[in-house]
């Protein structure tokens, strides 16, 4: 009975000093609960944070949490990374794994020696001053040729033709009675001999005639050179006169090459430069001569001048009216070199130009986007006159992929956003791309991306013909309706790359069409279609070969004198910046087959 009751206490006891612990507990609960809720809310918040944002390389003003298409051009979007904007806040960093793909690669600035290429057409011409003309020095009737046709050679001395002639018979039955009384006037005779030299007759010819007693008919016509003959100018039986030539005869030992200057060349082609020249026709051979002579006058119809190059032509190798290809190499300074950068590193939008300099940290690579002054442009470098230092690290290729990637980080960019900060608005993108920015290698893209592409060429040429014609209207009408077939291109049809390269290319060329369509006249559509030009070559370069052959046309006069391209299904040049007034003024520079 007593060990029943004591079990009932312990009982007891137990729960009282459970309820005593729950009171315990519930009392300090407000001072600890805190700090387990915050440390909650942390880890949501850290979570949060790793969450991906999905964004469009060519639109980043849309963000989803997760993957799928931009909403406005329908390509795939991709994941924003969340450390682009840790860091300088001007500097874009890239992984090792997006600076492959973007096939980003770099290089080390330095100095080099520039040198200036000018590039000039030309043909092969006789010398003027070994053209001769053959001429007869009597009057009479042809009775013989024994040269008949153009491009037989000749030697000095050879018998051309014989002419008879009655004033020479005459001369000679002087002759022969002054012969008589030679004795007793002696200047008699000598005076008859002398008339008979003035119709060319040689001593031995004189002489001849003299021994045989017996006047000749027939007075042969003797070469006075050595050469071709370039012109035939008389025929069996015609009557001629003293003085009237007979043929063109030149001497081809020596030759002239004649090549085209154009204005904006002629500082770097100087007389007693080199020049470097192939013969079409000489497949394989290098020449090389001296310029000896400049025209003082362009011609107002080409604005070109001619540049003389004298040359040997041994064996009579170069013929007249081959067409020959020259270089003149000219170092631009003879006192330092030059800090020179590839053309592929730059960016421009004809008023800035800018590089991406590369810092490498213990994080990783970045890019800072540096603006820079440019010289002349010298093969495939450019100088650079100010904003680079010798022995910085720079972009050389992919630099548009990091222009894009700065845009979608809301850095500082050429082509979007120069001063940084997030971009808002759609389809900035592409508006100032130049044309350098179409890949070496056509883009991959379907047959209905061609066909849409080639459909835009189609306008652009009836376009660029009215401007050679100088039809205002039909050109405005032109850029409409190449507008608008811009506008029903589908961006759904460019993927990939091509999808970047269609988006960068299109917006520019359509807003290079609506100044085009918004001009007062002629010539303002016509600094319009530079840029409109400039679009259209990278597309060509880009989704191209087409149907038919395309040829790549360049004016250095155009713009001022800065240059300006164009494409043309013919590969006769017909001028659309210049029309009438310089209509053969350019040269094909690239052949889109």
């Amino acid at each position: 009975m007593k060990k029943i009751q004591f079990n009932r206490s312990t009982l007891l006891i137990a729960i009282v000093m459970l309820a005593a612990g729950l009171l315990i507990g519930w009392l300090v609960k407000p001072s600890s609960s805190p700090d387990t809720s915050h440390e909650g809310h942390q880890m949501e918040n850290a979570e949060s944070s790793k969450a991906t944002i999905w964004t469009c390389s060519m639109h980043p003003q849309i963000r989803q949490s997760g993957p799928g298409k931009c909403p406005i051009c329908g390509m795939d979007l991709i994941p924003l990374e969340n450390d682009m904007g840790e860091g300088d806040p001007m500097e874009i960093k890239m992984s090792p794994t997006a600076m492959q793909l973007a096939n980003v690669q770099t290089a080390v600035v330095g100095y080099g020696m520039p040198t200036r290429e000018v590039r000039m057409n030309g043909k092969v011409q006789p010398d003027e001053r070994l053209i001769y003309s053959q001429v007869t020095h009597l009057d009479g009737r042809v009775e013989q040729l024994t040269v008949n046709f153009t491009g037989e050679p000749v030697r000095k001395g050879q018998k051309l033709a014989s002419i008879y002639s009655p004033e020479l018979v005459t001369a000679q039955e002087e002759l022969f009675s002054a012969q008589k009384i030679k004795d007793m006037q002696p200047a008699l005779f000598n005076a008859a001999k002398e008339k008979l030299k003035n119709w060319k007759l040689t001593d031995q010819q004189i002489e001849n005639t003299i021994a045989s007693g017996k006047a000749q008919e027939r007075f042969p016509i003797l070469a006075d050179v050595s050469g071709i003959v370039m012109e035939k100018k008389v025929n069996l039986g015609d009557y001629v006169m003293r003085g009237m030539p007979l043929y063109d005869i030149v001497d081809l030992s020596r030759v002239w090459l004649l090549f085209d200057v154009y204005e904006s060349d002629m500082t770097w082609a100087t007389v007693g430069s080199t020049v470097a020249f192939t013969i079409q026709s000489l497949p394989g051979e290098n020449f090389t001569g001296k310029i000896s002579f400049i025209d003082p006058v362009i011609n107002p119809a080409t604005r070109v001048a001619t540049a003389r190059v004298e040359v040997a032509n041994p064996g009579g190798r170069l013929k007249p009216e081959m067409f020959a290809s020259g270089i003149i190499k000219t170092q631009l300074t003879s006192k330092k070199e030059s800090i020179m950068v590839p053309k592929t590193a730059v960016l421009w939008t004809g008023e800035r130009s800018v590089v991406y300099v590369k810092k490498s940290t213990d994080q990783g690579t970045n890019f800072l986007m540096q603006e820079i002054t440019l010289g002349p442009l010298v093969g495939d470098n450019y100088v650079v006159k100010k904003g680079l230092e010798p022995g910085t690290e720079i972009a050389v290729n992919g630099t548009f992929s990091i222009d894009a990637a700065a845009q979608l980080a809301g850095k500082p960019s050429m082509m979007g956003n120069p001063e940084g900060g997030t971009v808002t608005t759609g389809h900035q993108h592409g508006g100032t791309a130049p044309a350098t920015a179409a890949p070496a290698e056509p883009a991959k893209v379907s047959k209905q991306a061609n066909a849409a592409v080639k459909q835009l060429f189609d306008l652009y040429f009836p376009l660029k013909d009215a401007l050679v014609k100088g039809d205002f209207a039909t050109a405005k009408k032109q850029a409409g309706d190449l507008k608008k077939a811009f506008e029903k291109t589908s961006m759904s049809l460019f993927t990939g790359p091509a999808h970047d390269l269609w988006m960068n290319h299109s917006g520019a060329a359509m807003e290079a069409l609506n100044k085009l369509m918004a001009s007062k006249d002629i010539e303002e559509a016509r600094r319009h279609f530079k840029p409109l030009s400039g679009q259209m070559v990278a597309l060509a370069k880009a989704f191209g070969p087409f149907d038919s052959t395309v040829y790549v046309q360049h004016c250095p006069m155009a713009d001022n004198n800065t240059g300006a391209d164009w494409l043309s299904l013919d590969k006769e040049i017909r001028n659309p910046y210049f029309g009438d007034k310089m209509l053969k003024c350019g040269k094909v520079t690239e052949t889109i087959k």
